[in-house]
């Protein structure tokens, strides 16, 4: 089949999956559509609305929950139809379109964890210079680069598999179109020539994930040349948000990366359900990261319930 010959795309979605379940899995899939809604909402609401909470380290986290609102967006509402009501195609034009945004975001939400890394870095490293270097301008207009960085190459990795020749079939195996889906298709000298795309997109995952590491190794150099092994677990509690949602999206990423490199094959039906989790059950959990394991939001948190307690009851009175 050559890219002229066809005018649509067809996901398959979970493989050898019987019409008997697709009711459950598509009421499965709004499910966490609606919790990635709620919750990333939520947050972006709270750190806009509450004056207290309009500190880098927040502000990075609505930057967070903006890209996940935005990928599940992106990716679950056809998903979600296809099971709901059968219906597969996706436009040529549709699909690339779809592949430009979950590329674009995944490379922005790594840029912002480099960001969210720097922050870290400077408030463990050089905490008496941190509220004049890591000022909230500071942290939009790194976030901003985060999102406008990526929007050039991404959009080259877009243009180049549009053009390449796609000779095995238009069906393809994953629950939405991404780059690596989308260059199965291509023939052999096809896969061959995206080999810089998909450098770029490596580049974007791996540049952000190696400053991280060398942060986070120079911030437990500094953490433990303290005395106090109280000041240690408190300094480390700090970082506790941020490691969690960078190991959940870094880690699957890079073993799913590095098994496609070195050529080894997952089950279909297995790597697709690992596809789905690592790139949909991250951005469900992140507010509730955000919520139960940041102080200040913890507080307020609770203040509001208190609140809510005390009127309900005098209400009741």
């Amino acid at each position: 089949i050559s890219k002229g010959s066809f005018l649509n795309f067809f996901l398959l979605g979970f493989p050898g999956l019987l019409p008997e379940y697709y009711g459950p899995v598509s009421a499965f899939l709004f499910l966490i559509y609606l919790a990635i809604s709620v919750g990333n909402i939520f947050i972006l609401v709270i750190v806009i609305c509450e004056k207290s909470l309009r500190k880098p380290t927040y502000l990075i986290f609505c930057h967070l929950a903006l890209t996940d609102l935005l990928f599940g967006t992106v990716t679950l509402p056809k998903v979600i139809s296809k099971y709901w009501s059968d219906n597969s195609i996706v436009s040529f034009y549709a699909c690339f379109t779809q592949m430009y945004f979950v590329t674009f975001l995944g490379g922005t939400h790594s840029f912002i964890l480099m960001v969210m890394a720097l922050d870290r870095f400077i408030a463990i490293c050089s905490p008496l210079r941190y509220t004049s270097l890591f000022t909230n301008t500071t942290v939009n207009g790194l976030c901003g680069i985060s999102w406008i960085m990526p929007i050039s190459w991404m959009i080259g990795i877009v243009i180049d598999t549009m053009k390449l020749p796609f000779c095995n079939s238009n069906i393809i195996v994953q629950c939405y179109c991404d780059h690596i889906s989308i260059l199965r298709l291509g023939c052999e000298n096809a896969q061959a020539s995206a080999i810089v795309p998909f450098g770029i997109a490596m580049f974007s995952l791996l540049v952000p994930l190696g400053f991280i590491i060398i942060s986070y190794i120079f911030i437990m150099i500094v953490v433990l040349k303290r005395s106090s092994s109280t000041g240690r677990l408190k300094t480390l509690s700090t970082c506790t948000p941020q490691l969690i949602i960078t190991c959940l999206h870094y880690f699957p990423r890079c073993f799913v990366y590095m098994a496609y490199i070195v050529g080894f094959t997952f089950n279909i039906s297995l790597n697709i359900i690992i596809v789905m989790m690592y790139t949909h059950i991250p951005a469900a959990v992140n507010p509730l990261i955000y919520c139960f394991k940041t102080q200040d939001i913890k507080e307020i948190l609770k203040k509001k319930w208190s609140r809510g307690k005390i009127n309900f009851t005098s209400k009741i009175t």
